[in-house]
Order: C-alpha cells, then sequence, then structure tokens
C-alpha cells in the first residue's frame, strides 16, 4: 500500500484512510456545522466540547501521556479561541507541549475579530 503525506509533519496517512479530524467546541451548533463540513469533505470526525474533553481524548490528562491508542490518533485538532475553562490557546499550549502529540498541526478559530489575539 503506498503513502502520501498529508502535511509537511513526519506523520504519514496510508492511501485509502481518510484524516481524523478532533473538533473542539463549546458551541454545540458551531460543533455540529465544523463536524458536517469535515464529513463532508470525506474526513472522519470527533467532537469535543471544551478543552479539557479534548485532552482526554487525546490521552493527555493529568499531566501523563498515554501511549495513542487506534482510537485517539488523529491528524488534525481544529478548537474555537474562546471557550470556558480552557481556551483554545491553551489547549495549543498543552497538545505542543506532549511529544506525542505536538507534530499535529492545531487550527484556532474564532469569530472575534481582535487583532491581539489574532497577532497571537
Amino acid at each position: 500500500m503506498s503513502s502520501s503525506s498529508w502535511s509537511s509533519s513526519n506523520w504519514v496517512i496510508e492511501s485509502g484512510d481518510v484524516p481524523h479530524v478532533l473538533a473542539v467546541d463549546d458551541n454545540l451548533i458551531d460543533r455540529k456545522l465544523v463536524e458536517k463540513l469535515l464529513r463532508n469533505s470525506s474526513c472522519k470526525v470527533t467532537t469535543a466540547e471544551n478543552g479539557p474533553r479534548a485532552l482526554e481524548f487525546l490521552g493527555l490528562t493529568s499531566g501523563e501521556q498515554n501511549t495513542l491508542n487506534e482510537r485517539s490518533k488523529v491528524n488534525l485538532v481544529i478548537t474555537d479561541y474562546c471557550m470556558p475553562g480552557m481556551t483554545g490557546y491553551e489547549l495549543l499550549k498543552k497538545i505542543k507541549e506532549s511529544s506525542m502529540m505536538k507534530e499535529v498541526p492545531v487550527v484556532i478559530m474564532s469569530s472575534e475579530n481582535i487583532p491581539t489575539r489574532i497577532d497571537k
């Protein structure tokens, strides 16, 4: 089976496999919209309603890094910036601190137009 690179990082998606995206948003409507758009683009999608749930799914809770199992291998994380408890930026930092997850791209989205956040 030949492989094709899905991004510039070290991980590869096998031909025939679909990208697995973790979509994180506290707003149910936004989460469902992102999920539908990604599924229509032939992605496997897992959703989480907040940062802590996302970290739990990724096996990054309690300050320990669990070995990634088949269910939690993701190729991309898309997260809302403004969420209660843990912002998307804080989630990004936690993911990038993990040796197992640091190569996974993280996209932060926001409907807010706050230049300092955009620059950050």
